[in-house]
């Protein structure tokens, strides 16, 4: 089942079937949860003069590859700005939810611009990309991964954080306008700057991940995207970090916060 399959369900059903080949572990990518939860946010918002401003979710429990139902209420809806929340369901409990921002644009005197600096990648014909039987989640087979700073997980690194490259392969997903749900699907992919340093394999989730979009989006599904991700802190095992994602053109698009559970 395509993404644009998965979204025309979630327009039409309560109860959504999840496809096959996004499992993470033993439960469902939460890059894709959100995906799923942002565009049951749209699609009940119904306004187009309203543009995503940023959304917080919370991974709640685990979900797994079966049947699941989404619900929306919309918490106020002013002039500019409506509030809504998501929530999904499966074996009657709630396993995330999503509370989202949209507005539409203002006149404004108020103008500021300190955008991170671009880490320097280096060109697309220069870049690895990340094997297919390398042990990463199944998840991951649906996008395109290139390391351009830092280690792998796992890699037993004595400093965490990495940059890179990222995209959904188009062996996969053919190319088409990208959507909000898509890019939510997309910057998730990306495992907790934490991740590195750990020598073995042991668990690490996110539990809280708070996205702020910048700059407009106007890409393709297949166009590639950098990412860069520093962890602020961590210890009891728990980290909190920040990412930032441009897409080819330097743009910033979003700018992202997580709470990451961790089990080493």
């Amino acid at each position: 089942m395509s993404l644009e399959s998965l979204f025309q369900q979630i327009e039409q059903k309560q109860w959504i079937d999840i496809p096959q080949g996004w499992l993470q572990g033993r439960t469902i990518f939460g890059g894709l949860v959100a995906g799923m939860l942002i565009h049951k946010a749209i699609t009940t918002i119904a306004d187009t003069g309203k543009k995503l401003l940023s959304c917080s979710i919370t991974f709640v429990g685990p979900v797994e590859e079966a049947q699941v139902k989404l619900t929306a209420e919309i918490l106020r809806q002013g002039k500019s700005v409506t509030t809504i929340e998501v929530r999904l369901w499966q074996n009657e409990a709630v396993q995330s939810i999503l509370i989202a921002s949209f507005g539409s644009q203002r006149d404004s005197k108020i103008q500021v611009a300190r955008e991170p600096q671009v880490p320097d990648f280096p060109s697309l014909d220069q870049m690895s990309i990340v094997p297919k039987y390398l042990p990463f989640p199944e998840c991951v087979k649906n996008f395109q991964l290139g390391w351009t700073e830092g280690n792998y997980p796992m890699s037993g690194s004595k400093q965490p954080d990495f940059a890179g490259r990222c995209r959904f392969d188009p062996d996969l997903h053919s190319n088409r306008e990208m959507h909000v749900a898509d890019l939510l699907t997309l910057m998730d992919v990306w495992p907790p700057g934490v991740l590195p340093m750990f020598k073995i394999p042991a668990p690490a989730s996110s539990l809280t991940w708070h996205v702020t979009l910048v700059h407009p989006l106007n890409n393709q599904l297949n166009d590639w995207f950098k990412y860069q991700v520093i962890t602020d802190f961590a210890e009891h095992g728990y980290a909190t970090e920040h990412a930032y994602l441009w897409d080819e053109q330097n743009r910033l698009i979003a700018i992202a916060r997580q709470t990451v559970t961790v089990f080493a």
